[in-house]
């Protein structure tokens, strides 16, 4: 069992604390705010390192890409197709290169949820005064177009059009001044990330946050944790003795963590439930300029009912690139070096088929996931429902998310393509990644309790996108933090 850790032959320096949280994304940032704000003394550790907006602004997008995600953004999913994994490896998680989106969970979700879960405590009236809290913590509100942003105007245009609904997007951001790198670490400081918001909060009530350490595996006796050996950069271990652990290390390392120690590692990571990210790019006739502006200012919502959102994406000569690959060289070369017309647009998916976390002998982790003919159904749909979108909205050429696919012009080529599209064939992208650690009864396939811990537990907690009980179908930060709240409450009130 200890064959793999590194430097195995070093004897761990030992610590006390009381109060370790494992990961610094929105679960474990919330927690740790709330926890020294009810005066415990808290440790949080965080595997990636910690970087200032000074540092996000001198490097270059790709240089932060590699550095901010995790394997660089291109954790595999196995299945047919492949989906390419991407979440935040840095002090403030994932929260640090995402969008900034956040929204408030439906009722309607959070009761269903209830229902399937047979857990209580969590509906809309439950989480209501944690929403408002973190919206007036990160300064929420609607997004508007100043500073560039066409590609959003053309897309609300296009809805207008075709009589969909559409919202501004409520981002946490402060004076966004649209330099078009949220996805690779805001290098104005706008974005309320945790690393910007939370993190200091809590440090100011006396946390320690302490990066480049990673956990290594949790000891228990099968009711209660007394051990948490972790390494860090240079190699050193420790061994921290706390009273209390809330494991926030997100929708993959939770469960391969708790996988590694032994608890419950047969459910922890069975069921990962993803949304996945449709890529097209569209040409227009006019100058979009989508190099200029923020991720997004508009997002259609028209089909939410089927988990299906579609919204611009960050536009650089790399990323534009990147969702070109696999197609002919002079397609390429034609739409890149026009790219002041060009716009990339994402088609977020809910899938019903969920993947496996799985552990590695050496420390890894191995995904794989169970794309059914209902969620390639769903795929086609989406992607039809974004092509006939986009051409109400001035398009006039289409590259599809598949790689070799020749350009659609026409409704009648998107309904061709549509009909001969197979599984296999996309080319698939996930930021979203939770409920592989499901809050339910036992009985019900949960892995945690209405308290957040794993079955059987007394001071072992979740508090990230993992504990959720199923999908949002919406950027699931605002859920994520409110569960956190919600989680972090109860265990000050015990």
């Amino acid at each position: 069992m200890r064959a793999w850790y590194p430097h195995v032959g070093r004897v761990p320096t030992v610590r006390e604390c009381d109060v370790l949280v494992i990961g610094s994304g929105a679960g474990g940032s919330t927690v740790a705010l709330d926890l020294a704000t009810a005066g415990r003394r808290v440790t949080v550790i965080e595997e990636g390192p910690r970087v200032t907006t000074a540092d996000l602004a001198a490097a270059t997008a790709a240089e932060n890409m590699r550095l901010l995600y995790r394997q660089g953004g291109l954790t595999p999913v196995f299945g047919r197709p492949t989906i390419a994994y991407g979440e935040g490896r840095c002090v403030g998680g994932t929260t640090v290169v995402n969008g900034g989106l956040l929204w408030d969970p439906p009722e309607a979700l959070l009761n269903r949820w209830a229902a399937v879960s047979g857990i209580g405590g969590y509906r809309a009236a439950d989480l209501a005064p944690h929403l408002r809290l973190i919206a007036e913590r990160l300064r929420a509100g609607r997004q508007r177009p100043e500073g560039g942003n066409r590609d959003s105007v053309l897309l609300s245009a296009g809805a207008d059009r075709l009589g969909w609904r559409w919202e501004s997007a409520n981002r946490a951001v402060r004076g966004c001044l649209h330099r078009n790198r949220c996805t690779t670490g805001c290098t104005t400081g706008a974005k309320q990330s945790m690393a910007l918001t939370y993190l200091p909060r809590a440090e100011a009530l006396g946390a320690e946050i302490v990066p480049d350490t990673r956990a290594l595996r949790i000891r228990h006796d099968g009711r209660d944790v007394h051990e948490v050996l972790t390494v860090d950069g240079g190699g050193r271990r420790t061994s921290l003795r706390p009273r209390a652990v809330f494991l926030a290390a997100g929708p993959i390392g939770t469960p391969a963590l708790l996988q590694r120690s032994g608890i419950h590692p047969a459910l922890a990571g069975r069921a990962l439930a993803l949304h996945v990210n449709l890529r097209t790019v569209a040409r227009f006739d006019e100058p979009v300029d989508a190099t200029d502006g923020t991720i997004f200012t508009t997002q259609v919502q028209e089909f939410t009912d089927r988990g299906t959102l579609v919204m611009p994406s960050n536009l650089t000569p790399g990323s534009l690139a990147a969702a070109l690959a696999g197609h002919a060289p002079d397609l390429v070369e034609r739409i890149l070096g026009r790219i002041d017309r060009a716009a990339v647009y994402t088609t977020q998916v809910r899938l019903r088929g969920t993947a496996r976390v799985r552990s590695t002998p050496l420390g890894g982790v191995l995904l794989r996931h169970a794309m059914t003919a209902e969620d390639h159904h769903a795929l086609r749909r989406a992607f039809g429902d974004t092509a006939r979108l986009l051409l109400a909205a001035g398009a006039v050429e289409l590259v599809a998310p598949v790689a070799a696919a020749p350009p659609l012009y026409t409704a009648a080529d998107v309904e061709d393509f549509c009909a001969r599209v197979r599984p296999d064939d996309w080319q698939l992208v996930s930021v979203h990644g939770m409920a592989s650690c499901r809050m339910g009864l036992p009985d019900r396939g949960g892995v945690c309790d209405e308290l957040g811990r794993p079955h059987g537990y007394r001071n072992l907690y979740v508090s990230d996108a993992g504990v959720l009980p199923g999908v949002t179908g919406i950027s699931p930060q605002g859920t994520i933090m409110a569960f956190a709240h919600e989680i972090a409450a109860r265990f000050v009130g015990t």
